[in-house]
């Protein structure tokens, strides 16, 4: 019965988690036009139900309804395989990352999280180098110059940004002595890491930005010089298979930087209001880079790849060096 029991509770919340991200995936598209709308003077979408808010499902409809094309010089079974891997790695990245602290049910403790693991945070980074594999092999697999092009710099930028990604995180690895994301959080208790890693904080939503291709670093789908990019053959429910997992590795990333610099579920009141406090903090994240995309312009592709490599490495490597000494000395 106590197998049993944690069986259930393990397929509640994949279910719950799943559904609740795909909801939110949906409705980041309609908060992201509204606030786009606000940033440049005009209007988000109003037409579709009260307030626009049908829109995201008058999308989804119209994306399962369209005519799926796939080209004759397409490697068909990649073709198809390649917008799947994309949304499966970018919903199996949410797994680790806790959402509240845990409860009690039955006399049993339910912890908040679908799988807490101790490498939590090498499960993430390994579940995004995946996803990048979708993106590739969506470019080269359309039999189309524009999506190889887009697909060969969506390597390079992504596994570029990557590397300085796993240097920032490393100062509150250093800090929390642990790659459990529970335990990071944990640690957090009386200061949040934000107040230790500020300039770390600052490095990690930059290069997030960069890993899933937000403006103004979105140059593997830069339609003024790539006709779309890497997805430019693709159509129908695939092509709204690469926006979902463009979004849903979007919360991701702000989970993430929730978990490691903001305290996590961490916040006033009693215990039951952590989860609300973690949304909190995950949306002021998400509108940050719904504002920046309506506020910079895009980057050229050698300035973001010089960018990366000879400014944002090092920084992070300093960081690095800096929290190590300041944790051996203290």
């Amino acid at each position: 019965m106590e197998t049993l029991f944690y069986v259930l509770v393990a397929a509640v919340k994949n279910i719950l988690v799943i559904s609740l991200l795909l909801l939110f995936v949906a409705y980041m598209t309609l908060v992201e036009r509204k606030v786009l709308g606000r940033v440049q003077v005009r209007f988000g979408p109003n037409r579709v139900g009260p307030f626009g808010l049908l829109q995201p499902i008058a999308d989804g409809i119209k994306s399962f309804t369209k005519e799926d094309l796939v080209p004759a010089q397409a490697d068909k079974p990649v073709f198809i395989i390649a917008p799947a891997i994309c949304i499966f790695t970018a919903l199996c990245m949410f797994a680790v990352v806790p959402f509240g602290p845990p409860i009690t049910l039955l006399g049993r403790e339910i912890k908040l999280v679908v799988a807490d693991i101790d490498i939590g945070l090498l499960y993430v980074f390994a579940m995004a180098t995946l996803g990048e594999y979708g993106v590739v092999l969506g470019g080269w697999s359309s039999g189309n110059k524009y999506g190889v092009l887009g697909s060969l710099r969506a390597a390079a930028q992504m596994i570029s940004y990557e590397v300085s990604l796993g240097l920032i995180v490393i100062g509150t690895l250093i800090l929390a002595g642990s790659l459990r994301l529970t335990d990071i959080v944990e640690a957090q208790r009386n200061v949040w890491y934000i107040c230790y890693q500020p300039f770390a904080f600052i490095l990690y939503l930059i290069a997030g930005l960069a890993e899933i291709n937000r403006t103004p670093f979105d140059m593997p789908e830069a339609e003024s010089e790539l006709a779309c990019g890497f997805n430019i053959e693709y159509s129908s429910i695939k092509f709204a298979l690469f926006f979902m997992a463009e979004y849903a590795h979007m919360i991701t990333v702000a989970g993430v930087a929730t978990t490691l610099f903001l305290g996590g579920w961490l916040g006033p009141g009693p215990s039951f209001l952590g989860p609300i406090w973690f949304l909190i903090k995950v949306f002021a994240i998400l509108f940050f880079f719904v504002w920046e995309r309506g506020t910079f312009p895009r980057m050229r592709y050698d300035h973001i790849m010089k960018f990366g490599w000879k400014i944002l490495f090092p920084l992070a490597l300093a960081n690095v060096v800096l929290t190590a000494l300041v944790v051996a000395l203290r």
